[in-house]
C-alpha cells in the first residue's frame, strides 16, 4: 500500500513556474512507476507525465513537452513535476499516481495506476 500527498500548487501568472511535489509513504515506492495527471473543470482526467521506477524512463504528454519535467528521488520517496512557461490551459487539479506492481512500466493510462493522491490545484491567470 502506498499513500500519496501532493503539494506545491497555487496561483501563478502566464509564463510563470511552479514545482509540484508528491510525497509517498508505505512500501513499494522505490519500485513503483509514477505519474502525474490533471483534471480541469468539465473535462476528463488527462495524462501529464510519467516516470519509471529507476527514473530512467521519463516522458510527458505532447501538450507539456519542453515545459514540464518529471523526476524522482527514491531516497526521499518523492517525485516532482517542474512546470515552466505555464499557460492558462494548464489550469487544473493535478494528481500524483502510483502503480501497484513493482517494476511495471511508466504508463500514460490512468486506469493502470492503483494509488492516487488527493490532488493540488494549479491556476494560471492570463
Amino acid at each position: 500500500q502506498v499513500q500519496l500527498v501532493e503539494s506545491g500548487g497555487g496561483l501563478v501568472q502566464t509564463g510563470g513556474s511552479l514545482r509540484l511535489t508528491c510525497a509517498a509513504s508505505g512500501r513499494g515506492f522505490s519500485t513503483s512507476a509514477m505519474g502525474w495527471f490533471r483534471q480541469a473543470p468539465g473535462k476528463e482526467r488527462e495524462f501529464v507525465a510519467a516516470i519509471g521506477w529507476t527514473g530512467g524512463r521519463a516522458y510527458g504528454a505532447d501538450s507539456v513537452k519542453g515545459r514540464f519535467t518529471i523526476c524522482r528521488d527514491n531516497t526521499k520517496n518523492t517525485i516532482y513535476l517542474q512546470m515552466n512557461s505555464l499557460k492558462p490551459e494548464d489550469t487544473a487539479v493535478y494528481y500524483c499516481a502510483a502503480r501497484r506492481n513493482s517494476y511495471s512500466y511508466a504508463s500514460s493510462r490512468a486506469d493502470e495506476y492503483d494509488y492516487w493522491g488527493q490532488g493540488t490545484q494549479v491556476t494560471v491567470s492570463s
